[in-house]
């Protein structure tokens, strides 16, 4: 079995956004990067197939040579190999080209990724890279086991969850709980740095760009009204608040 997981390189979560040369560019200077949380559960995932199907592996990240410290720290947590495509992720529909252009003819059962990354939150590409390779595609994937050549999932839908049968290949957004993080340890961490990492050029351009950015609006004050006001708080939700 080869499997290929596509992972992102975002912002911590609790890093502090600011914006450059004139709002239309994200600033990186002091902000710690971390692969997308989605993806994490991706990769674990993949890792545990491994072990227990004795799966290969390859680990794929659309980015520039800043995010190789997250790909390494993917192959120390299990991936056997891994491929930078050299390019700015800079909007869904070129990431989600990359991702096919290289899965192209290379015989992988599954391509998993998390179901959206956690910096722009499109939550499309799995479904861009299953159009144009062919395949099915299914997302928020929660569980998945493989039995021969067929998948068997658990994705979320409104309301409740819906079980799948599936045959592979196939690609698949993925989300807690289909495995738990994986740490990696000091062996995988020693094993990371001589597992093949290739770069590769891109392939096309982006078809879009950023025009600005723009942060959401401060917080407004809170207005603490007492239990027995109870009058003025709805007056408030009525002419304040306009939600009345």
């Amino acid at each position: 079995m080869k499997i290929l997981v596509c992972i992102s390189n975002v912002p911590d979560t609790t890093a502090r956004i600011a914006f450059e040369d004139n709002n239309t560019k994200f600033s990186k200077n002091g902000v710690q990067y971390i692969i997308g949380a989605y993806d994490d559960y991706a990769l674990a995932r993949a890792v545990e197939l491994k072990e227990t199907h004795g799966a290969q592996v390859t680990v794929l990240n659309v980015g520039l040579a800043d995010s190789e410290p997250q790909i390494r720290k993917a192959l120390a947590i299990g991936a056997d190999d891994a491929v930078r495509v050299d390019a700015e992720p800079t909007d869904s529909y070129f990431v989600a080209t990359q991702i096919a252009a290289y899965a192209e003819g290379k015989g992988f059962d599954l391509i998993l990724m998390g179901r959206e990354t956690t910096d722009y939150n499109s939550g499309v590409v799995h479904g861009m890279v299953a159009a144009m390779l062919g395949l099915p595609s299914f997302s928020p994937v929660m569980e998945l086991t493989v039995e021969g050549s067929k998948a068997i999932i658990s994705k979320e839908i409104e309301g409740g969850k819906q079980k799948i049968e599936t045959a592979i290949p196939a690609v698949m957004g993925c989300q807690e709980p289909i495995a738990e993080w994986k740490i990696p340890n000091m062996r995988g961490i020693m094993a990371a740095r001589t597992k093949p990492l290739q770069v590769i050029p891109a392939v096309g351009s982006a078809l879009t760009g950023i025009i600005n950015y723009e942060l959401p609006p401060a917080k407004g004050a809170c207005k603490m009204i007492p239990a027995e006001e109870a009058g003025t708080l709805i007056k408030l939700l009525q002419i304040e608040a306009k939600v009345l």
